[in-house]
Order: structure tokens, then sequence, then C-alpha cells
């Protein structure tokens, strides 16, 4: 007779997976490590000769299947084949790019009105280490092919089209054709527009970062990032990004990857609705009195909106705009808001206001700020998928009361 464990290893010895049919819906896999057959296997795996999973930080299926997702909705159509990997923010998945793809003496070009975070991220973190951060005006390509002929130290051009916060679009393909032309590579954020609205690789951007956090999640309730490539080697086991990742400790975890992908079925749902009523609210306010200017690139008078149409299929749900009394006019139409949300995020199914010079940007010296828009007085508003009426409602009200 078989003898059976003693009753404290039952206790501690995992079960074996009685699983006999294939799930319907994506499993999370908590594990932290995974067993091989044999120590064959594992040697096999770990010289790279054979693929597979060995421990949390370099992959889990969870977080792969979810990776591969999202590098199939950004080459969908595009002919390009792309490789993804998911990372424990937007700004762990800016990081990572920029450890596996820079060294001392690099150099980053960039535009002055980026995300407050990725700002402070290239200047305060990568500044010491020796990789410089250039900004320039984007829109002018013929400066922008000039500053990086000039300067073989610039590897790296990177980009948000929309912007946070100021909406400002910029052309990815002009862009990306300078960075080829001198041998450089591209970077944009397209948390904005997520592959739904835009899809960059088209245009032959290297690299495509997502906070995940934001739109394709679309519920507030996880924090993590991608990266998408067409340089899809960066990204397996042994390459740069995926080097970077494993050594730094920027993956995700298997329980974000998973509600991210919930969150991502509904998405086409989603971008819909929320650039439908963006548009709404940004000519209800385009057309207020008391609106000094209403910065939303679905609008013929956004500066931008051309480049805009031309690579966007929708104009999205962000949108910032200024009062005529600048801050203070600010401040107390914020303090009078009810239906909307005061919170320092976006890309959720409610819509949500900010005031970026206190909040977002409140660390970029503000000289960077004013000289690209981003005013004292400037509110930004990602616009929810609820009754396009009650929002309005809600911005008519607080205006009356500034």
């Amino acid at each position: 007779m078989k003898k059976d464990p003693h009753i404290n290893s039952i206790c501690a010895k995992e079960v074996t997976d009685p699983r006999t049919t294939r799930p319907h819906i994506l499993p999370i896999y908590p594990t932290s490590s995974f067993a091989f057959e044999t120590i064959d296997e594992g040697i096999e795996i770990f010289s790279q000769k054979k693929e597979g999973h060995v421990y949390g930080r370099y992959g889990n299926p969870t977080m792969e299947a979810v990776a591969g997702k999202i590098a199939r909705l950004e080459s969908a159509g595009t002919g390009v084949e792309a490789a993804a990997l998911l990372f424990s923010s937007g700004q762990a998945a800016v990081s990572t790019m920029v450890a596996a793809l820079l060294k001392t003496g690099d150099k980053i070009l960039t535009q002055g009105n980026l995300y407050g975070g990725t700002t402070e991220l290239f200047t305060k973190l990568f500044g010491p280490f020796g990789v410089e951060t250039i900004m320039t005006d984007l829109h002018d390509l013929n400066r922008v092919e000039e500053v990086v002929k000039k300067d073989e130290h610039i590897r790296l051009l990177y980009f948000e089209t929309p912007a946070n916060p100021t909406l400002a679009c910029v052309d990815m393909e002009a862009l990306a054709s300078i960075a080829h032309r001198h041998g450089r590579l591209s970077a944009v954020d397209n948390t904005f527009a997520t592959p739904y609205l835009q899809q960059p690789l088209r245009y032959g951007v290297d690299f495509i970062v997502h906070s995940t956090t934001k739109f394709l999640n679309g519920h507030g309730n996880s924090i993590a990032g991608a990266l998408v490539t067409p340089h899809t080697h960066q990204m397996r086991m042994g390459g740069a990004v995926w080097q970077a990742m494993k050594l730094a400790g920027t993956n995700s975890n298997p329980w974000d990857a998973w509600l991210v992908h919930n969150g991502m079925k509904t998405l086409a749902l989603r971008m819909e609705r929320h650039s439908a009523n963006a548009k709404s609210v940004a000519l209800f306010l385009e057309n207020d009195p008391r609106v000094e200017r209403v910065n939303y690139c679905g609008l013929p008078s956004h500066p931008d909106f051309a480049i805009a149409k031309k690579q966007m299929r929708d104009f999205g749900g962000m949108l910032s705009f200024e009062l005529k009394d600048g801050l203070q006019a600010g401040i107390r139409f914020m303090n009078a808001i009810r239906f909307c949300t005061l919170a320092p995020t976006l890309g959720d199914v409610d819509t949500l206001i900010l005031h970026p010079a206190s909040m977002s940007h409140l660390n970029v010296p503000k000289e960077v700020r004013l000289e690209n828009g981003i005013t004292d007085g400037l509110i930004r508003l990602s616009v929810g998928i609820e009754y396009a009426g009650d929002i309005i409602g809600d911005m008519q009200q607080a205006l009356e009361k500034i």
C-alpha cells in the first residue's frame, strides 16, 4: 500500500491542477515561481535554449497574455509585428526604456509640454546619471532636424501627442522619419489616445508607452504601464528592455494585469463615448464668454486640428481650458464642482478635473510651464462616459459661481 504523506506535508504541499477544460476567462497566476519537470528543463530555460517561465519578475502567463493583447491592438491592420511588456506603472515603462536604450553621455530630445512626471523623470533621475534632456518645439520640423543633425549624442526623440495637459499634437510620421534618417530612435506616449484612436506604428515610431492605469483600464482600479515596439527582440528573454525590466524589478503583477485586461474589453465602446462627450463639453466651453480658451484637438480652432485629424480616428476624452479671470477664477470654479470629481488622474469612466500648476506639473519650473501654455489658471478635464448633459450642467453651474 502506498504510504500517505504526513498531514503536515499535505498542508504544505501544492495541489495538482485539476483543470480538464480551458477556462473561458483569462486566469490570474498569483505565483512567484514556476516548477520544472527536470533539472535539464531548468537548465535549458535559464540558458535560453527553451522558452519557459522561471520567476515572476521575469514573466508571468497573465502578464504576457495582456501585454500580447496590447501589442495586437497597437499593430492591428498596420502590417507590423509588435511585442509588448507590462510594467508596474507608465513611469516604470518609460524609465525601463530609457535605462535599456541610453547610456551616460546620450541625450533625449523632447517637448516642453510633457506630463510633469516625465519631465521630472528625465531631468531629476536620469540627468544626474549623465543622460541630458533637451527641449524644443517639435512642431518646428526644420529646427528638430537641425538639432538632431548637429548633435550625435541625441539618441532618442520622445514625444506626447496629444500632450498632457495642453492637447498639443505633433506629426509622428515626420518626427519618426527624422529620427530614422539620422540613426536615432523615436518613442511616443499614446496614453491619451489609446490604440483605438491612434496607432503610432503606422507612422514608423519605434516605441509606444502607455500608462495603462488610464484609458486602457478605464476604471481607476490598478496602476500599470506598457511598452510596445516592432523591435520584438528587445522584449524577449535576453533583450535589452526585458533585461532592464528583470534587473530593475519594474515588472507588473498578475492582478493589475488582469484588471487591465478586463477593462480593455470595453475600450472601443468607452473611447467612442469619451470622444463624443468631450466634443460636446468642448463646444459648450468654447461658446461661454467666461472661458478664455479651450484646448481640444477635435475643435477646428485648435492649432493642431489638422495634425490630429491626420493621425487620429477620433479626438479622445481629454481637454483643458482657461478662464478669463485666471487662477482665482479657476480655484472658485473647481471648488464649485458638484457632479465631476477632483482627482489627480485621468481616463476613468467618470469625469475628473485637475489643476496642473498645483498638481501634475507642480514641480516643473514655472518658466517652462508658461512657455508651453501650462498657465496658472489652466484646468484639465478628463471627460467620462456619463450622460453629457450632466457633465455640461456641472460646468455651467460652476461657471456661474466664479
